[in-house]
């Protein structure tokens, strides 16, 4: 049985171009990018024109803005707390209610040390409100850390609009952004639309490069302390032998993202709307979470009400089909995601919540055998759940009194 993979936001395939470009950097060229010595100036060189590709693909920023990572959770990391550290006179932090936990968990520390941490809500549909957003920056507030796009559910939030405001508000204000959703499905331009953003961060693995690498842009003049220290790498603001082979693969696949970018975002919109709208039609109870906001063109978040999520990822794993049932960091606890949660999802449906996210290697056939085998799914699922009437295919009339709200 072919498998059906449908969760790129939590990785994604390696590209082949992307393997092709990174195997001279195994074997022929695997020196020290910082050694002295001859050989070892064509790793140096593949670095810089690394860097420079990626930064031309933001805008065309600077490429010495450009610091390069572990992955998103180490720029994340890097960019909070080194802000944090950099600005000791400020205490005040926004951030949203439905981060990542590689933004959420770092705020949460932060507050545990003594800043005081704002956690913006979302309405149904996933939404920020830019006059509640404003109404939180105060006069010691820091930083703001708010993603480009969520990793459940794919809303977009206006990250230019945001960052525009709070500079605005005051100049001081360093504006960070989790743009690991985003990079290569939607633009970015730290140069234009995006340009009051003083610290950005994305992965490789999510846009078909290798897991190990990411990087984190930091904005010419913005104080940020080095969250990796004991070498002199990165111009100092990271320690550690540089990975070449993965920041080649990082290039490699922001260069593969841009090429034919257009055509390909909209085949692939084609594809999750089709899967959508095929979904709602065959199974009935079914809320669509983020609908009516601006969302990634590969996502599908769902929710399907009375049922439990993992019991729709084993029935889908019968049928070689792998999606999620939240965030691939908390897919493995039975709690109901945050995201959902900071949205009021209606508890008869947090816990059915399945996410399907598409990427480039996804085909008609691909969406042809989610619609076969889905909707049988539930239906299975709800035959055998005490609060689904089997007979009338509806819920039993006294379903919610039988359920615990959350």
């Amino acid at each position: 049985m072919n498998v059906v993979y449908v969760d790129n936001n939590a990785t994604t395939q390696v590209a082949p171009e992307v393997v092709e470009a990174m195997e001279p950097y195994f074997r022929g060229i695997y020196f020290n990018a910082s050694s002295m010595y001859e050989p070892a100036r064509a790793a140096a060189a593949a670095m810089d024109a690394s860097r420079r590709a990626i930064a031309a693909h933001l805008g065309g920023v600077d490429p010495t803005e450009i610091l390069f990572t572990s992955c998103a959770t180490e720029s994340n990391n890097t960019a909070i707390f080194g802000a944090v550290r950099a600005n000791p006179a400020r205490r005040h932090v926004v951030t949203t209610a439905v981060e990542h936990p590689a933004v959420l968990e770092v705020c949460k520390d932060l507050a545990r040390g003594g800043c005081d941490v704002t956690f913006l809500p979302v309405d149904r549909h996933g939404n920020l409100d830019p006059g509640e957003f404003i109404r939180a920056i105060r006069p010691d507030t820091l930083l703001v850390s708010i993603m480009h796009a969520n990793n459940e559910t794919g809303v977009i939030f206006p990250i230019g609009q945001l960052a525009r405001l709070a500079k605005e508000t005051d100049p001081a204000i360093v504006f960070h952004t989790d743009a690991t959703q985003s990079m290569g499905k939607i633009p970015i331009d730290l140069a234009g639309e995006h340009r009051h953003v003083d610290l950005l961060s994305f992965s490789g693995h999510k846009l078909h490069a290798p897991k190990g690498v990411g990087a984190l842009f930091i904005r010419r003049g913005m104080p940020c302390r080095p969250f990796l220290i004991g070498g002199h790498q990165e111009g100092g603001r990271r320690a550690g032998t540089e990975n070449v082979p993965y920041i080649v693969a990082l290039a490699r696949a922001v260069r593969l993202a841009a090429e034919n970018h257009d055509a390909e975002t909209a085949r692939v919109a084609r594809l999750r709307d089709r899967l959508e709208a095929g979904l709602v039609a065959a199974i009935p109870h079914v809320e669509i979470n983020g609908q009516g906001a601006p969302r990634l063109p590969n996502t599908l978040n769902l929710s399907c009400h009375w049922i439990e999520g993992e019991g729709m990822l084993f029935g889908l794993g019968e049928q070689g089909i792998c999606a999620s049932s939240g965030s691939a960091c908390t897919s493995g606890s039975l709690e109901p995601s945050h995201v959902l949660l900071a949205m009021n999802v209606p508890f008869t449906a947090v816990h059915g919540s399945i996410r399907f996210s598409l990427s480039r290697y996804n085909t008609e056939a691909d969406v042809d055998r989610i619609l076969d085998a889905f909707p049988r799914v539930v239906a299975d699922l709800r035959q055998m759940s005490p609060y689904w009437d089997a007979k009338n295919n509806r819920p039993r009339p006294d379903a919610e009194r039988l359920i615990v709200p959350r």
